[in-house]
């Protein structure tokens, strides 16, 4: 059996609101369509502040905080009842403030898109210098800003957008290209932000495992954006931009897409690349999407609710070689959504859960953990998308008692012994089962959990070629404490042996 250990995890939100009200696609759509509306003022009057980002739970849990009992424990609604002393480091990773996110996303800049202003940029330099992963190549790479003037003439003449903190320009993102829409300064400054939100995960990565940059072999990313020219429009290469800036010289890597079931997938192509023998160190990561910012604010101005879905989520997966210490991804029970599975819930749910676990001979039952699509209620039940995480765990207890392997009354003790909280922002591929790999993994390392299963599920009819979903799944287990299953023996590795054995024969021939 191939099975391929999570050697590391890092998990990161970048706290930027004043990217969320100019450029979340409900409110930038709202403002294009209709102006300065009542929604767009009272929405500006109610954005969170970084202290309150940073005390909220759910963010907290999401970044290695707070454990998820913690998090179940707190009393509702979690954005009437913040967290004392929270800092906004955790095990996993940060939640970054927004001006220093800007400086990152110039720090990540290669073609001069991004400007700051003077003033802002020394400040920002003077914070990040203080970051205890922004080394001197990377704050080498921050730029002494422009002034005032050219930004506004750059912003009032040439379609640059204004960047803002705190209620302030302090810089633009330019475009690339004068006619060309996918070179526009609005998809640059996605992409940018897309990919400087990985590079903040990649570096937690690199410390939290003590590898050095130039170890990493292979890196895969999985976000929502796409990036290239009007002759290619989502041609590529984020992985290797994320890489390029990280400092990974050794490393390659190309982009997977597939919408929320991205990052499943791309964590699966990764451990196949390594239990084949062909990669160390492949990093799984991606970034967050500006336009999902603030998607549901409407409903939450209108409801008297903080606009939550103000943070840019990123992550980033390490796989390699199963050594025996780590826990391990099974690649003898993947779930898929085939063409023919269908399209309702029950038959995604039998897809991806019921059928990878007969196929290995468990039952639900044999799950401590299910990890499907983890958004925060408190952001999709006044928008009235509901409860997503009870709701996928609700479909799966009653799959379970279809397949009678649980009886009707036990489905709610399912739900609350098989199921977590949701604690990751609607940010797309970032909710879809991944952010639960780093809980999943410390607990499993702890011995409270056995083995757990992360689930995602994307809707491919966004994109109006087809009507079908998308999903994949994978169990993680403790390592069997056998090293080496995840790749074959090489020849060479074979010649010695046998070396080492001729010499020990020979020993006691001659003893």
């Amino acid at each position: 059996m191939a099975r391929v250990a999570i050697r590391g995890y890092s998990y990161c939100l970048s706290h930027t609101p004043e990217l969320a009200l100019h450029y979340g696609n409900t409110p930038y759509m709202e403002r294009v369509s209709h102006g300065e509306t009542e929604y767009l003022k009272k929405l500006a009057r109610s954005m969170q502040s970084f202290d309150e980002a940073c005390s909220y739970a759910p963010n907290q849990a999401f970044i290695g905080g707070i454990d998820l009992d913690t998090l179940a424990g707190q009393p509702a609604p979690m954005y009437q009842n913040r967290l004392e002393g929270a800092s906004r480091f955790g095990r996993f990773g940060e939640i970054m403030p927004e001006n220093e996110f800007l400086g990152l996303i110039d720090i990540c800049d290669v073609f001069d898109i991004i400007w700051l202003e003077g003033s802002f940029a020394a400040d920002v330099s003077r914070e990040l210098e203080k970051h205890p992963l922004m080394n001197g190549k990377l704050m080498s790479r921050l730029e002494k800003g422009h002034d005032s003037s050219e930004i506004e003439k750059e912003t009032e003449e040439h379609g640059a957008l204004p960047l803002l903190c705190q209620g302030r320009v302090v810089g633009c993102c330019r475009k690339g290209h004068d006619f060309d829409e996918s070179l526009s300064a609005h998809v640059l400054l996605e992409n940018i932000a897309s990919k400087a939100g990985s590079v903040l995960a990649l570096l937690h990565l690199l410390k939290t495992t003590g590898l050095s940059p130039t170890d990493i072999d292979y890196v895969i990313e999985c976000s929502e954006e796409a990036a290239g020219d009007m002759n290619q429009r989502g041609g590529g290469n984020f992985a290797k931009a994320v890489a390029e800036i990280a400092g990974c010289a050794n490393a390659s890597g190309f982009d997977v897409r597939s919408f929320c079931a991205g990052p499943v997938n791309a964590v699966i192509a990764g451990a196949t690349q390594v239990a084949s023998g062909a990669r160390p160190n492949v990093v799984v990561l991606a970034g967050g999407a500006i336009p999902k910012l603030f998607m549901n604010s409407r409903d939450h101005v209108r409801k008297g609710i903080p606009p939550l879905e103000d943070c840019l989520g990123s992550f980033a997966v390490l796989l390699d070689a199963d050594d025996g210490t780590c826990p391990v991804m099974r690649l003898d029970a993947l779930g898929k959504h085939s063409v023919g599975a269908g399209a309702s819930p029950q038959a995604i749910t039998s897809a991806l859960v019921y059928e990878p676990l007969q196929k290995i001979g468990l039952s639900f039952g044999d799950v401590d953990k299910f990890a499907a699509e983890l958004q925060i209620p408190e952001i999709t039940v006044p928008a009235g998308a509901g409860d997503v995480p009870a709701a996928n765990f609700k479909m799966i207890a009653a799959l379970a008692v279809m397949k009678g392997e649980l009886k009707k009354e036990e489905m709610a003790s399912f739900v609350e012994s098989k199921g977590i909280p949701g604690f990751a922002h609607t940010q797309g591929h970032i909710p879809s089962g991944v952010p639960f790999i780093g809980h999943a993994c410390e607990a499993i390392k702890a011995a409270r959990y056995k083995r757990v299963m992360i689930i995602g599920k994307g809707s491919l009819f966004l994109a109006r070629l087809t009507n079908l979903s998308d999903g994949a799944s994978f169990l993680i287990e403790p390592s069997s404490g056998r090293s080496g299953e995840a790749r074959g023996v090489t020849p060479e590795e074979v010649r010695g042996i046998l070396l080492e054995a001729l010499e020990d024969l020979s020993k006691e021939l001659t003893g």
